[in-house]
């Protein structure tokens, strides 16, 4: 009994002078791994249009069905993004999310992408329904904001030609 004793004294005395692992996180915010899935966002072309066709093969990929996507056509007059269609409302439910990453996945144009953001607190369960201006990204320095004035047959594919496809 007293050598049992003896060694966790020992373990106690060798810890007491390692060097602490405490991060005092408000302040320093710890780095996340490549593949860590955080807080979703939309993103933009370099010109400003949404990425996002409103397909919404992101909601039916969803395994907690935590995504909502109702679409709207696009017209010459107010482009939101290129192709036919765009996301007229997107929301996704936080607290239903599993950050899977199936969204991203199933999504034709990379428009969602899971970030590294991993604050995320809520007050009510309200304010867990992220919409679209929550979540979209914004417009690049130099670019126009959505929605924009175009000439008619400017856009008339979802994915734009690729210039060097390395």
């Amino acid at each position: 009994m007293f050598t049992e004793i003896v060694r966790g004294l020992k373990t106690t005395f060798t810890s007491m002078f390692e060097k602490p692992v405490t991060i005092q996180y408000p302040d320093v915010k710890r780095p996340v791994h490549r593949r860590f899935k955080g807080r979703h966002r939309l993103e933009r072309y370099d010109n400003g249009l949404e990425k996002c066709i409103g397909c919404a093969l992101c909601a039916a990929a969803c395994p907690a069905d935590a995504i909502f996507v109702e679409s709207s056509e696009n017209t010459n007059d107010e482009r939101y993004s290129p192709g036919e269609r765009y996301a007229s409302t997107y929301e996704i439910n936080m607290l239903r999310c599993i950050f899977c990453g199936y969204c991203e996945d199933a999504c034709p144009t990379e428009a969602i992408v899971l970030g590294d953001n991993y604050e995320l607190s809520f007050t009510d369960r309200r304010s867990t329904i992220y919409p679209k201006e929550m979540l979209i990204v914004p417009v690049p320095d130099g670019s126009l904001p959505t929605p924009q004035q175009v000439k008619p047959g400017e856009f008339d594919r979802s994915i734009p030609v690729m210039q060097d496809p390395d």
